[in-house]
């Protein structure tokens, strides 16, 4: 009994021999047909299957990979045909496709360093992402950082096997440009300090264009990371241009993700607000607390909370603490909150004093008028006496004080510089100078 593959095989080959007969002609023609249908047969068929299967998945990295992936292949597929033909029409053993042969492998060596290079870019995000998924916090910027490093190796190899297979030495090449290197190093060192800080920027991500950011002192909105510079736009509407050099050193607020797993940081917003004294500190703190508490961008936790600040010349100062849950809306919620608490205030007659002056031809009294007044005069003058009669007991005691310990820092001194101390005893008198200094410093301003 025949065997179906074999038949298939003796009829594929006397196929390939009547071709072969025909002439070189046929034999390209055939070869760019196999080609074409190979290219045809991936795009229509195998990617559609692909799109059908993934589709079903809840992953999205899965989405993404197909379309570059499969560039690579076609590019895979056409040198494959290229090669294939030249084999067949020319023979193994020709000259110029032994010539040619190995940058076809070298070709191969990119191509699948490509396609891993791919693989990693999407697979390891998405793995490192469901890793990190149940932890409260996360470092932004981890998963580009191994990302880069593993398709970095992948890279180096693919390059490093690739002219190694056409016969040239990458080791060799990057020992002689290690001179050249250098001096070019040298003489653009802040050039290339930035242009590598805006990579470990890219790579590290502490921001992202349209982020919030506080950066030696200025803060704004990132509009854009160059090769050079970051630029900022103030809350002013103004342009801050910072190298990256000093960006990279230094201490970076990034209010767009504070909140933690890339969410916006919520803020702290407190407002002073001022009464007249007449009213009364219960009613006034109730009234802030509802109207805060109706705030749509005020968070429920840590509630809101009003606390007296200051008892000043014609108002009574209260403070209102709330928390904002996007940092962007800190403007909006201020125009709301002020505006709700001067409607709240008209309604419930709390009013908001203005400066009053008043003047007076003479210094009132402190004391009422009569026996009672002037009893409270004898007794004021009393205690005023008593305490001039104490101070100035403490000021002698504290005299008294001082001169000892300028005394007994002299001594100690003089000893001191006798010399001929064991290093205990030397030790013990440096910690005792050291003692009465500080304490003669307090007697001076």
């Amino acid at each position: 009994m025949a065997d179906p593959i074999t038949d298939g095989f003796s009829a594929l080959a006397e196929l390939l021999d009547e071709i072969e007969e025909i002439g070189i002609i046929a034999q390209i023609g055939v070869s760019l047909g196999l080609t074409l249908f190979a290219l045809v047969f991936s795009r229509y068929i195998i990617l559609k299957a692909a799109w059908r299967v993934v589709r079903r998945t809840e992953a999205e990295w899965d989405n993404e990979i197909l379309d570059p992936l499969f560039n690579r292949v076609y590019i895979f597929v056409l040198t494959a045909g290229v090669e294939l033909t030249m084999m067949w029409t020319l023979g193994r053993n020709d000259g110029f496709y032994t010539a040619v042969s190995p940058y076809f492998s070298a070709i191969y060596i990119l191509l699948s360093a490509s396609i891993i290079s791919v693989g990693i870019k999407f697979i390891v995000p998405a793995a490192m992402e469901r890793y990190n998924t149940n932890k409260s916090v996360t470092v932004t910027g981890g998963n580009p950082i191994v990302t880069f490093v593993l398709r970095g190796v992948v890279g180096f190899m693919g390059i490093y096997l690739a002219l190694q297979e056409v016969g040239i030495e990458l080791l060799g090449i990057l020992a002689s440009l290690a001179v050249f290197s250098l001096i070019i190093g040298l003489a653009v060192q802040q050039t290339l300090g930035n242009m590598l800080n805006s990579f470990m920027l890219a790579v590290d991500q502490p921001f992202e264009v349209g982020d919030r950011i506080l950066v030696e002192g200025v803060t704004g909105t990132v509009m854009s990371v160059g090769i050079l510079s970051t630029k900022i736009l103030t809350l002013t509407e103004e342009l801050v241009v910072i190298p990256n050099n000093r960006l990279v050193d230094s201490t970076i607020t990034n209010y767009a993700r504070g909140g933690g797993d890339g969410l916006g940081s919520r803020v702290t917003l407190t407002l002073d607000i001022g009464v007249d004294y007449d009213e009364r500190s219960a009613h006034v703190k109730q009234v802030i607390m509802d109207v805060a508490k109706k705030c749509p961008m005020v968070e429920d936790d840590p509630p809101p909370r009003v606390l007296l600040r200051e008892l000043a010349d014609f108002s009574k100062n209260y403070r209102l603490y709330v928390w904002i849950s996007d940092y962007s809306e800190e403007f909006l919620a201020t125009d709301w909150l002020l505006r709700e608490v001067d409607i709240a205030f008209g309604r419930e007659g709390i009013s908001i004093p203005y400066p009053v002056g008043v003047e007076l031809k003479d210094k009132p009294s402190p004391f009422p008028e009569g026996e009672a007044g002037e009893r409270m005069r004898r007794m004021k003058a009393t205690r005023q006496h008593v305490s001039r009669i104490k101070m100035l007991k403490d000021e002698a005691d504290l005299e008294e004080e001082r001169d000892s310990a300028r005394t007994e820092l002299e001594v100690l001194q003089a000893r001191l510089a006798e010399g001929d101390l064991r290093k205990v005893e030397k030790e013990t008198l440096e910690n005792d100078i050291r003692a009465l200094e500080t304490l003669l410093a307090q007697f001076t301003e």
